[in-house]
């Protein structure tokens, strides 16, 4: 109490009686001090106000934060602290206007329960033994934490009793201290049985007026949903009334004139710094339409069969004894590149194939087979999970192991962790620094990805990793599913724009400077955005559709359904950025794909020290051609050349695929063989530190089981 009454009630005394001897009227103190402290605060207010107009033009990237990095919370964080950086954008300056709220209230509480000390000056010893008078007038009772306030009930009533403790002078300035207002003594405290009760009612209708005024007028507060808005005005229209209801009725007209001069404020600070000048108040893509009473009662019951379902499958998983072989998939996409794999392991040996997926729709639940098993954990759950994991085998895309939440068990010290790319792209450009650091194995898809880790190794003195000469599951189903395409022409030439989701991508950057020179050429053109891209930025997908859908007449088709891959691989060129896309287009059809130039998609930004030029560079002039974004008016020759080239690419495409890709048909048995062959003793084909390719026994000198799951 000390501390309220010496740091924030001795200035705000200083202020309020400053007021008082101007006006020399109690009630006209009060609003005269609350306009001097919103004075004093302005300057606050204007860098409130500066700071949301920084926060509502970060809205859109914030969103994209939001969608490029939902699956990585702590990735998500260090990209925010990034963006605010370079933003300047400051978290404490959006909450400076309350916390400075908070204390100038306790300061005038502290000032209006105590007139004694603060408007009549009067010295402690004074107050100290006047209190004591007024004690015992009271019966001896406490006078509570308005004391002040009940000694000048006191002395008003009988000043004769307190004649003989303090000066005369003393006394008649207390009994000529007036603290009404406009018929009110406010000094009382409100009750249901009289006009008082006025004060708190035109204190919660203040704080409806201004927040209903907030929702409609302030930058920040326009940027809320209904939910947050309404959440808020219920909130702070109750706290108003209820706080005006148990505190002295001056406070309360002091809160009702701060309300109606905040909302003054807010007009004086939308004057000096409008919103409009700065942020485009019609067109902003962040802006979702909100849920429908059904969605949000889906939604809810999809929360709530997800919860069920991963207890249900956790208690499953840890049941099963002997788990040798496991694999971790983030969704149901990530099937795919496990697949090949995982059916060769069921068909060539006894194991048994644990598959955990972060997605309940999965695919994986509808296969049906006896040494199958799939298992649904996702969200918080999956940290303590996965610290907990009890298998010999751990095989997974997900790069960042130990770095973000996804950890090595605690409890199998030997298990291997196997990491598993799912593009054909070079590990020390297109992933972060120190992504593979915690892995043991890495399936390897070419001479580059063994290049690459050695030389990583070399730099950052890591110890050797098991390698693996496995090549591209997932470009051996496409070399086969692009075999039994019809071999026929197009009988007008298809292109495919198809590019990557990650930021400055194709779609974002420079998607109509890519379109409107080929639109009308006769070509038909495939727009098929990234799967990420459609479901992480609806709002973006949206308006791309709505600006480009009455285009057909110039040739472009807009896809968006990805259960086939038939539009993808009958193209006759792709267009893209840097998706890998490119090279399994270009591997399976051995037609050439034209890059775009676009901010390149660099997820390391010490890939140099790796002394080796990234794949994704050097294979942009091996299987096609690049275009900066300047000369994108050239695409249409650009494309006829292309066209025009087709042969002599095919000749090129096929030699560059054999020189890049092992075991090109087969990867599903060089990746399965090695499996078996850890779990079960089996020979297994490696790279050791020397590179060079041998079949190695490895032998198992920890105290693993057979893999043959019970």
């Amino acid at each position: 109490m000390s501390f309220i009454n010496n740091i924030l009630g001795t200035p705000l005394g200083w202020l309020f009686y400053l007021c008082y001897e101007i006006l020399g009227n109690y009630g006209m103190a009060i609003l005269l001090f609350t306009l001097l402290i919103k004075a004093l605060t302005f300057p606050v207010s204007i860098a409130s106000q500066i700071n949301a107009i920084k926060m509502v033009k970060l809205f859109p990237q914030l969103e994209d934060l939001k969608g490029r990095y939902a699956d990585n919370p702590k990735l998500y964080g260090q990209e925010l602290k990034k963006l605010y950086k370079r933003e300047k954008y400051n978290t404490f300056i959006g909450m400076l206007p309350l916390l400075i709220q908070i204390p100038i209230i306790l300061g005038v509480i502290n000032v209006m329960y105590n007139p004694l000390r603060h408007l009549l000056r009067l010295d402690s010893s004074t107050i100290g033994i006047l209190t004591g008078k007024a004690v015992e007038l009271n019966g001896g009772a406490p006078l509570g934490y308005g004391a002040q306030l009940k000694v000048m009930e006191f002395v008003q009533a009988d000043p004769s009793a307190f004649a003989s403790l303090a000066d005369n002078g003393v006394i008649a300035r207390i009994v000529d201290f007036k603290m009404d207002f406009l018929g009110m003594n406010l000094s009382a405290f409100p009750d249901f049985t009289s006009l008082l009760l006025l004060v708190p009612v035109a204190s919660a209708l203040s704080a409806l007026l201004m927040c209903v005024l907030q929702n409609r007028f302030y930058v920040l507060q326009q940027e809320q949903g209904p939910v947050g808005k309404w959440g808020m005005t219920v909130f702070l229209v109750a706290f108003s009334g209820y706080f005006a209801f148990v505190v002295p009725v001056g406070i309360g007209v002091f809160w009702v004139a701060s309300n109606l001069l905040t909302i003054a404020v807010l007009f004086l600070c939308n004057g000096l710094y409008d919103p409009k000048k700065y942020i485009d108040m019609e067109n902003r893509s962040h802006r979702r339409v909100p849920l429908s009473k059904e969605e949000k009662k889906a939604r809810k019951l999809d929360k709530a069969e997800a919860r069920a379902r991963e207890k249900k499958d956790v208690a499953r998983f840890y049941a099963a004894a002997n788990k040798h072989l496991v694999f971790y998939s983030e969704s149901s996409g990530f099937y795919k590149y496990f697949s090949a794999i995982i059916d060769y392991v069921l068909a060539h040996s006894e194991i048994t194939v644990h598959y955990v997926t972060s997605d309940i729709r999965d695919q994986v639940f509808a296969i049906e087979h006896p040494r199958f098993a799939a298992y649904y954990v996702a969200g918080n759950g999956l940290i303590p999970f996965m610290m907990r994991m009890d298998a010999d085998m751990v095989i997974m895309t997900m790069p960042d192991l130990q770095q973000y939440h996804i950890k090595r068990s605690l409890i199998r010290k030997d298990a291997e962790y196997i990491y598993l790319d799912h593009g054909m792209t070079s590990f020390h450009m297109m992933l972060r620094e120190g992504a593979l650091d915690h892995y043991d194995t890495i399936f390897c898809y070419g001479p580059n990805h063994i290049e690459e880790i050695r030389a990583m190794e070399e730099v950052y003195k890591l110890p050797a990793k098991k390698l693996v000469e496995t090549g591209y599951g997932l470009l051996d189903k496409l070399l086969t599913s692009v075999a039994a395409l019809p071999t026929k022409d197009n009988e007008v030439s298809k292109i495919l724009i198809a590019p990557s989701w990650q930021k400055d991508n194709l779609m974002e950057f420079c998607l109509n400077e890519t379109l409107e020179p080929l639109l009308g050429l006769g070509y038909e053109i495939v727009l098929r955005p990234h799967p990420e891209f459609v479901k992480r930025f609806p709002g973006k997908m949206q308006a791309i559709a709505a600006r480009y859908g009455d285009r057909q007449r110039e040739g472009l088709v807009i896809e968006t359904d990805f259960a086939s891959n038939e539009s993808v691989y009958t193209a006759d060129v792709v267009i893209t950025d840097w998706s890998s896309i490119a090279q399994e287009f270009s591997y399976a059809t051995k037609k050439p794909s034209l890059f775009i130039n676009t901010p390149m998609k660099v997820m390391n930004p010490e890939y140099k020290k790796i002394p080796l030029e990234p794949l994704d560079l050097s294979l942009r002039s091996e299987i096609g051609v690049a275009v900066d974004v300047e000369d994108l008016q050239r695409l249409p020759e650009v494309i006829a050349r292309l066209l025009g080239e087709r042969e002599a690419y095919k000749v090129k495409i096929t030699q560059v695929l054999e020189n890049n890709i092992f075991n090109i048909g087969v990867s599903d048995r060089a990746a399965g063989e090695y499996i078996i062959g850890r779990l079960t003793t089996e020979a297994a084909v490696m790279i050791p530190d020397n590179g060079r390719c041998e079949t190695q026994l490895i032998s198992r000198q920890d105290n693993r089981r057979p893999a043959v799951d019970s």
